[in-house]
């Protein structure tokens, strides 16, 4: 197999975690590594980070691989409805964001379970936002995975279309689990501030869930504006798609390998960490007992 398809799936897959149409998720999934932790200890955090990125990454990858098998017979079809299930699904993340902002839970799936679900960081939550995730970036970014992973499937190698499919997955696992493992090692402070607001952190999760799934909602309706007008332009999209061509346009010119490598001194970084606090922490018992000895012996 030639290096050269496998790199192209790495950078679609890298590309995929910052398409237009499902960008907006990217912060608001970082904003729930924060708000969703009352502990600021950093070690703790980066556990959490990586265990989410596996999560939503799973969940972003199972949601394209089973859609894109199931629709490539009629992808042209479908790709042109698109738009209208990225509204449809935009409103319902914006009804449940206001559920929540409301102080309420959202309903349960199983009439046995007592308490609701929540949007947490549990690696199911987290799995469900990854298929979120990618439910809200089908629009954009179906066309590239059927054209790149896909394909390798229709022709017959099973071996390369896994391949590919894993290097997709693994792009876009890089880039969510740099900007997880960003967030994780800066987080202290804002976690500190966060402490304060108590209860107040769901309906701020709400809140932000509310403005994603209307901007998701508002963009479905700007690609239809678009398919009917090509000259359609929209100052909301023009700000955010200026923002979002900036990102991916740095993810791209840095390529698979440059990313690879940024998430690794990342996970370096949090490695050597978490081995200092372990020293430290393993010191302080003997120490605290030393002293408490000395104290003992002083007063005898």
């Amino acid at each position: 197999m030639a290096d050269l398809p496998l790199a192209l799936a790495l950078s679609a897959g890298m590309l995929a975690a910052v398409n237009p149409c499902g960008f907006a998720l990217l912060p608001a999934y970082l904003s729930l590594l924060v708000l969703g932790d009352d502990s600021p200890g950093r070690t703790a955090a980066v556990g959490r980070a990586l265990t989410a990125t596996a999560a939503i990454t799973a969940g972003f990858a199972a949601l394209f691989g089973v859609f894109g098998l199931a629709i490539l017979p009629v992808a042209g079809r479908v790709q042109e409805q698109l738009p209208w299930f990225t509204i449809g699904f935009g409103a319902l993340m914006a009804a449940a964001g206001a559920w929540l902002a409301a102080g309420r839970q959202l309903p349960a799936l199983a009439p046995k379970v007592r308490r609701a679900p929540s949007v947490t960081r549990s690696v199911p939550s987290m799995a469900l936002f990854g298929m979120a995730y990618a439910t809200a970036s089908l629009g954009c970014t179906i066309a590239p995975f059927l054209a790149i992973v896909v394909s390798a499937f229709r022709s017959g190698s099973t071996g390369e279309g896994i391949a590919l499919f894993a290097a997709y997955a693994a792009g876009m696992g890089i880039i969510v689990g740099a900007a997880s493992l960003t967030v994780a090692l800066t987080r202290s402070a804002a976690v500190g501030r966060l402490r304060a607001l108590g209860r107040l952190a769901p309906r701020i999760g709400g809140v932000l869930l509310l403005l994603i799934g209307a901007y998701v909602a508002y963009y479905g309706w700007y690609e239809i504006r678009v398919q009917n007008d090509p000259a359609a332009q929209d100052p909301v999209i023009d700000a955010a798609g200026a923002v979002q061509r900036a990102i991916a346009d740095a993810v791209d010119a840095a390529g698979p390998g440059t990313a690879a490598a940024a998430f690794a001194v990342l996970l370096a970084v949090a490695g050597t960490a978490a081995v200092r606090r372990r020293r430290r922490s393993g010191r302080r018992p003997e120490g605290s007992a030393g002293a408490g000895a000395g104290a003992h012996g002083s007063a005898e």
